[in-house]
């Protein structure tokens, strides 16, 4: 076929599918989902079952120092920068199906498409497994496209350790995804990524592509609460140092900041020591996530929680301390590679609309060193994160058309 011609270029929607359906049995769940955790081994099974089927669809594969998976289409022009996608394989301890692992399948299917049709781009397509996306054993999230895109170094991003203390850099050998390539440091055409919404809007407006103008911008933190254990019977209210009522008091404050519109607050973890029913708690750790679009926004959130953490410690005679573990700025996609998103979903005829993304996503990191566009089909109720996150296959198979098309339309440009 002429590297012209790709009007009759089409994914396999069932081949896509059953893709992602046997994909989803590493790690699978009784309640339907996939709990997949990075640098497992049932990671190792999700990335050993990727590689091999990249290779049989004819595709060289590379490994860097952090793990990142790199299965390589040839083009016609060698010299070119590849036209990248991809996204993750690892998921949540309760995740769904297609959270990540939607992205790389499509990635493939692109390539199998292409291999079906007879179809040389320009350009060398790539499609990337990026590791530890979800961030849910080694924080921060997305660490190892943080290093590609240089907001992490390399022994940063091996350092990290789990909560058992074992390090990044250690799980990943012992996984056998310890890489000989460098991180980052060679030039991308484009990359785009495919990904379900996780979140209601589409489903609700109608649409069936989401053309991702931005990702808003987030802050972790890490805060630690001390005042003093005491007896449960014989300590009169007043005179508690309850690290508990502090975690609990700003809790209640973030749900206020978060309030404001387009922001998010949420805290996902909570440990309180010692951990007796009739012991007052003295020390508790708690995480908290702040988002929003806006930069002086997310900034504001974080003084007005610091301030009502020290106002809180104040008034009930405990100590504070709070780290911020992770930051990222409100992140605008590449102008070029946004329109190419809308403009393949307009000759598809789908029905679409631009949207700001409410997660971080590997794109993010990406974006820093290559023009970057994502792509957003719906899921049912706009559920993420769970194990009933669910996707109607046609959604799925549209946006790996629009993927299609947008990647070999920037390949032969």
């Amino acid at each position: 076929m002429p590297a012209t011609d790709i009007s009759n270029l089409t994914i396999d929607s069932d081949r896509l599918w059953s893709t992602l359906m046997e994909m989803a049995k590493i790690g699978g769940t009784e309640k339907g989902g996939v709990c997949r955790i990075a640098l497992t081994d049932l990671d190792r099974q999700g990335r050993d079952l990727f590689v091999r089927w990249c290779r049989e669809a004819g595709c060289t594969i590379k490994v860097d120092q952090v793990g990142n998976i790199f299965a390589r289409r040839a083009g016609r022009d060698e010299s070119k920068p590849p036209i990248m996608t991809g996204s993750h394989l690892d998921t949540q301890p309760t995740g769904g199906k297609f959270d990540g692992c939607y992205g790389v399948m499509a990635g493939l299917e692109v390539i199998r498409a292409l291999n079906a049709a007879g179809y040389e781009t320009e350009a060398p397509i790539e499609v990337a497994v990026w590791t530890n996306e979800e961030g849910c054993r080694f924080a921060p999230a997305m660490v190892a496209s943080g290093v590609f895109g240089g907001a992490f170094t390399l022994d940063y991003a091996l350092s990290r350790t789990d909560p058992d203390g074992v390090t990044f850099g250690d799980a990943l050998k012992a996984i056998g995804y310890a890489g000989p390539e460098p991180v980052g440091g060679r030039k991308v055409g484009a990359f785009f990524e495919a990904h379900i919404e996780q979140g209601p809007i589409l489903e609700r407006e109608g649409r069936t592509i989401g053309v991702v103008a931005a990702a808003q911008g987030q802050r972790w933190y890490e805060i630690n609460w001390t005042g003093m254990e005491s007896h449960a019977g014989t300590t009169p209210m007043e005179g508690r140092r309850d690290a508990l009522l502090g975690a609990a008091l700003l809790i209640a404050e973030a749900r206020r900041i978060g309030s404001r519109p387009n922001g998010r607050a949420t805290v996902g973890v909570i440990e309180s020591k010692p951990q007796s029913r009739n012991t007052i708690p003295g020390r508790v750790f708690m995480t908290l996530d702040f988002r929003h679009p806006d930069d002086a926004q997310l900034s504001a959130m974080d003084a007005e929680m610091r301030a009502a953490a020290a106002r809180i410690a104040a008034e009930h005679r405990l100590d504070a301390v709070i780290e911020q573990i992770w930051y990222f700025p409100p992140t605008p996609f590449d102008a070029a590679c946004v329109a190419g998103v809308r403009a393949a979903a307009v000759a598809a005829g789908l029905p679409h609309m631009d949207i700001v993304s409410g997660a971080g996503h590997d794109a993010c990191y990406v974006a820093k060193v290559a023009p970057t566009g994502m792509i957003f089909v719906p899921c049912k109720d706009g559920i993420s994160h769970n194990e009933v996150e669910d996707a109607r296959q046609d959604d799925i198979a549209a946006g790996a058309q629009i993927l299609l098309q947008a990647m070999v339309a920037r390949a032969n440009a």
